[in-house]
């Protein structure tokens, strides 16, 4: 919890340096080319990214270290983080080096969605109702989002994908 504390402004000043960086890139409008292509759009994204993460990762904090001293019986405890990091790692390896590049991009993202979505979501021991129903959405989801990811990347970043 202290290091949250410690690191999210650190976090936030990364990512408004790579915002600030991805502003002051050269544009590419003396070469006839889109200005939704500059070279600086996706730094600039991956910057507000992370300044809105670092955010989020400072006020979860806080609010655990108010759960701290709170009387006891009233602490959220979250058991099993490491757990969940390694699934995390895990899955995004599998994803980055051995489905990108060896089967469709958009097939590859809607499993991994799939994948993570059900991997974090579902609850065996709150029955088959509950897993068919976090199976649906996560298909649905994979599907949407590589959907969206692939037509953005492919005719808004103009992103050939492999």
């Amino acid at each position: 919890m202290r290091a949250d504390l410690y690191t999210a402004p650190f976090l936030f000043l990364l990512g408004a340096a790579f915002t600030y960086g991805g502003w002051t890139m050269d544009r590419l409008e003396i070469r006839q080319i889109h200005p939704a292509s500059i070279p600086g759009l996706v730094p600039m994204l991956l910057g507000v990214a992370l300044a809105i993460a670092a955010i989020v990762l400072f006020v979860q904090a806080r609010n655990r270290q108010t759960a701290e001293t709170a009387p006891e019986g009233t602490k959220d405890t979250t058991p099993g983080s490491l757990r969940d990091l390694a699934k995390a790692a895990a899955l995004c390896c599998i994803y980055a080096l051995g489905l990108v590049g060896n089967i469709p991009f958009g097939i590859a993202t809607a499993l991994f969605i799939t994948c993570f979505v059900i991997a974090f979501e579902a609850d065996p021991p709150k029955g088959r109702a509950h897993l068919i129903k976090v199976a649906v959405i996560a298909i649905a989801l994979g599907i949407l989002v590589a959907a969206a990811m692939s037509i953005l990347f492919r005719y808004a970043f103009l992103v050939r994908l492999p």
